[in-house]
């Protein structure tokens, strides 16, 4: 499996509106162009992750330039736009004129970030499980969800963050976690200090079972958490790989359990510091079989380089252009050889002719993380393109949503609905409905 790991886009409105004149346009064109070559030598890209600030001010317009921009690099990647590119929020993807002005929201950060480290999370649940609070937590998200809802990665209270899985081989699923690092960005309407967010332990429950392997994505590296010692010793301990944005600075940390991969940024700031754009290819392959099963992991980092103007790598200490390791197994369920059959919502067998079918291995039910399967990405993203009245129309349909869900923010409204599609087996049922209501 080969992943494009990008972070710190910085789509920056009015200018990206223009491509004619956006100084940050040549450079994502140098990006496309260079990993065109990399496509011919290595292979199509399986997933796009994109770890956070995709916009600057989290302005509607940036992110219909993102969404065509990724729409373009998905195609030169050889991978479908619909349904393997999967996004988290970064600081800058947080609606700051909302964070100053919103008392409920300030309010809410407030109770959160003043609490004692040992309530933190306790006080954060107790925001969430106040609806109206909850609402003004995620308030500065909108514009953000409103991007994330046709991936299938939008944040809201009852899911405040989102994790869907891959097959990687062999009966092995990657589950990729995206984590939600901005829930105390931007508080007060100010830029946000090291060691002031927050994640919680909510968020770092990666159940590490058989022949599953973790990936998390993530925009603030831990030293910007101020649980981030829990974090840290909680991601060792269960994602086998770790992928963080936000500082602009490319670096791989190998371990031989888990790998940690800083990306550069696609746009930083023309004023900082060692400007340097850059962008990641993680390739994940599983080898061997039965107990001999091994991971090998081959990890490239490629950053931008003035004169002559082009992307190269970006070399380990040993001189290498890629880190290259092999990394123990986790686990183990299913007897070599024998093939793991696949489940539909709720744990049933899926019938191989259907929406359902071929979605993970026996032990995987978890109705969202099946949520990763092409099909279904397929699917969530055609509803998104039909108009409001034809949502609302297909839902309710199927019973799937509320009349008095119908105040809730459409990002969580469908996204609830969904899920609720996945464990009733109604998801063949609202792909018919959506394919007549034109989601084609």
């Amino acid at each position: 499996m080969l992943l494009l790991h990008i972070s710190d886009i910085h789509f920056r409105e009015p200018d990206c509106l223009d491509a004619d004149t956006d100084p940050d346009h040549p450079i994502r064109t140098r990006i496309s162009n260079h990993l065109k070559t990399k496509v011919d030598e290595f292979g199509p890209v399986d997933a796009i992750l994109v770890g956070g600030d995709i916009a600057y001010k989290a302005h509607p317009d940036e992110y219909a330039v993102a969404t065509q921009w990724l729409a373009e690099l998905a195609n030169i990647c050889g991978c479908s736009s619909t349904n393997r590119v999967f996004v988290v929020p970064g600081n800058h993807d947080v609606d700051r004129s909302i964070t100053g002005k919103n008392l409920g929201l300030q309010n809410a950060q407030h109770r959160i970030a003043n609490a004692r480290l040992d309530n933190k999370e306790q006080a954060l649940r107790a925001q969430l499980r106040s609806d109206q609070v909850a609402r003004d937590l995620f308030a500065a998200h909108a514009a953000y969800n409103d991007f994330a809802a046709p991936m299938n990665c939008q944040i809201y209270p009852t899911k405040i963050f989102w994790h869907q899985d891959l097959p990687l081989g062999g009966g092995v699923m990657l589950r990729i976690n995206g984590l939600t690092s901005t829930l105390l960005s931007g508080k007060d309407g100010a830029d946000d200090r090291e060691g002031d967010l927050f994640l919680s332990a909510m968020q770092t429950a990666l159940d590490p079972v058989e022949d599953r392997v973790h990936l998390t994505l993530c925009h603030h590296p831990v030293e910007w958490l101020s649980d981030g010692d829990q974090v840290d010793d909680d991601l060792n301990s269960r994602a086998m790989f770790q992928l963080f944005g936000h500082k602009h600075r490319q670096r791989i940390v190998p371990t031989p359990h888990y790998i940690r991969v800083l990306a550069g940024s696609v746009n930083p700031s023309r004023k900082e510091p060692g400007w340097e754009p850059g962008y990641n290819l993680l390739r994940i392959d599983v080898e061997g079989v039965g107990a001999a099963r091994q991971l090998r992991v081959e990890t490239h980092q490629f950053r931008y380089q003035r004169s002559p103007e082009m992307f190269v790598p970006v070399q380990t200490p040993s001189r290498q252009d890629a880190h290259r390791a092999t990394m123990p197994f986790p686990g183990r369920l299913h007897p070599a050889g024998s093939p793991a059959p696949t489940l539909a919502a709720g744990g049933a067998i899926a019938d191989s002719s259907t929406l359902l079918a071929d979605l993970a291995p026996a032990q995987v039910i978890d109705v969202e993380a099946s949520m990763g399967d092409e099909l279904r990405r397929d699917l969530i993203h055609r509803f998104w393109q039909l108009d409001g009245d034809r949502k609302r129309e297909v839902m309710f349909s199927l019973a799937l949503i509320t009349e008095d869900e119908l105040s809730l923010p459409e990002p969580e409204r469908y996204g609830m609905a969904f899920l609720r599609a996945g464990e009733r087996g109604q998801l063949d049922q609202l792909a018919e409905l959506v394919a007549t209501a034109g989601g084609n």
